[in-house]
């Protein structure tokens, strides 16, 4: 795959770590596709979890595959067709209620090591345990590490569908300028406080003044606990509205007068 992708493997090689440097992994560097021990071929559970973490946000198809506990493969070779059985080498799969996945390896330098993604209650966990002993302990531990980050975390979301009023607008050709939300918003808390009184204010002007562009910023919404700022999001004019012209303003007048 990687002589198909770049050429050779030692140019393969070379993305993996640019790739590596792009999403911030310091403490890694590749030195071979396969993962095998070598020297100088190094990474921290961290950087798993970031390679973990751009691999499941970005594609996360890759779920419907790394459940799978076992399936069958037809091997076709020029002696013909043989089926033969997989099993998935995560024994979480099986073994913890909320796994998604990830992958599992072993080498003689590393011991047995695993990226666990697991989802509960609509929060999404990492725990990568790396080195342990055996394929039992490694497990033990990503469980372990798993239930307590979903006892210490907790989400707040606003999906953001209320309607917002339209702004007034002046000098322009319409007097009104609807506004959305730019998106939803989302907050993870880790400190054990009372989500449920998350506050949202929503920080627009009285009046703005033509021309406005559709999709510029209006204003935000911004959320608070125990008083601190939390986040924002930002919300945008739906629609352009011009600034008037002379000849806007005698159409006005016309229709005013004799409607």
């Amino acid at each position: 795959m990687a002589e198909h992708i770049a050429g050779s493997e030692a140019a393969f090689v070379e993305q993996m770590n640019a790739r590596a440097k792009e999403l911030g992994m310091t403490d890694t560097h590749f030195v071979n596709c396969c993962g095998l021990d070598t020297d100088g071929h190094m990474t921290s559970a961290y950087d798993v979890a970031l390679m973990s973490r751009e691999l499941t946000t970005k594609y996360p198809q890759i779920h419907n595959y790394c459940t799978v506990w076992m399936e069958n493969i037809i091997h076709n070779t020029k002696r013909g067709a043989s089926e033969f059985g997989l099993t998935n080498t995560n024994k979480l799969i099986k073994q913890y209620p909320y796994a998604t996945g990830l992958k599992t390896g072993s080498t003689g330098l590393a011991k047995y090591c695993v990226s666990a993604t697991a989802e509960k209650d609509g929060i999404e966990l990492i725990a990568v345990i790396m080195a342990a002993p055996d394929y039992k302990i490694r497990f033990s531990d990503a469980s372990s590490l798993l239930n307590y980050g979903f006892s210490c975390c907790q989400v707040y979301q606003d999906k953001n569908e209320d309607a917002l009023p339209p702004l007034q607008v002046s000098g322009g050709i319409q007097d009104t300028a609807n506004i959305r939300y730019e998106g939803a918003f989302s907050y993870l808390n880790t400190a054990g406080d009372d989500i449920s009184s998350i506050k949202k204010e929503l920080i627009l002007p009285e009046e703005v003044k033509a021309p406005v562009k559709k999709n510029d910023i209006a204003g935000k919404a911004v959320y608070t606990l125990n008083g601190k700022e939390i986040g924002s999001v930002n919300i945008l004019y739906c629609e352009t509205v011009e600034k008037a012209t002379f000849k806007d303003y005698l159409s006005r007048m016309f229709h005013y007068f004799f409607g």
